[in-house]
């Protein structure tokens, strides 16, 4: 049904193709524009997102109004599991990026499809696992490393997952704004440009509008403290 290659870390991309078709049979498929919010924290709703070819980030509200960037989400990644799961809540928002295309799926044939298909049931699972690992780590992160090293690793982690190989070095063209990668890192938006600029007099990375590339893929690993992580 879908001939897309769906990178690996993401939900269509751990399905066999047999159940990713099913999935596909059952989702509505809709645009957004850029800027357009898909899923809203707090509202009370249970339909589940695949993000077809999308770009997505999610945030949270802080106390004092803003808004606190969690993740970033993109083609293949799926979206509200949690509210289709237990009937909770949205516990986060989340906003295209960029104009996409996504797909919807109802609570109840989410969950039949689940029933139906226990190795996906499990994918969701582990998704989930990951997403907590990562949520974790990054509260590990803010308490023990300088800001350098948690924005190594955020942009290591971002790199990793969604970056496209280029002459140039691995590209990071997801839009954050400063402020936005501030918040992912867990600093001041003043501590975060020094460190950027830290990265690019070493020659590590070179930035330009939205767009960050990692021009030393080992000396990223390497400011991030990472050697001996996969």
């Amino acid at each position: 049904m879908d001939d897309t290659t769906w990178l690996p870390g993401t939900f269509l991309g751990r399905l066999d193709k047999t159940a990713r078709d099913r999935l596909l049979a059952v989702t509505i498929r809709r645009s957004v524009k850029e800027s357009q919010v898909v899923l809203r924290e707090g509202a009370l709703e249970s339909h589940v997102i695949l993000l077809d070819d999308a770009l997505a980030k999610v945030t949270v509200e802080m106390a004092d109004g803003r808004q606190a960037l969690l993740a970033i989400r993109m083609s293949g990644d799926i979206v509200g599991e949690i509210s289709a799961l237990n009937g909770t809540p949205r516990t986060a928002t989340v906003t295209a990026c960029r104009f996409s295309i996504v797909r919807i799926i109802h609570r109840n044939e989410f969950r039949a499809f689940l029933r139906a298909n226990p190795d996906a049931a499990m994918e969701v699972a582990g998704i989930v696992a990951d997403r907590l690992r990562w949520a974790n780590r990054r509260r590990v992160d803010f308490a023990s490393y300088p800001v350098k090293v948690r924005l190594a690793r955020v942009l290591w982690e971002i790199a990793a997952a969604y970056g496209r190989r280029s002459r140039e070095g691995l590209v990071i063209n997801v839009r954050l704004t400063q402020s936005e990668l501030a918040t992912l890192c867990g600093a001041a938006e003043i501590s975060l440009h020094k460190a950027l600029g830290g990265l690019r007099g070493a020659g590590i990375i070179a930035t330009g509008y939205r767009e960050i590339v990692i021009r030393d893929t080992d000396g990223l690993r390497a400011v991030a403290d990472l050697e001996g992580f996969a």
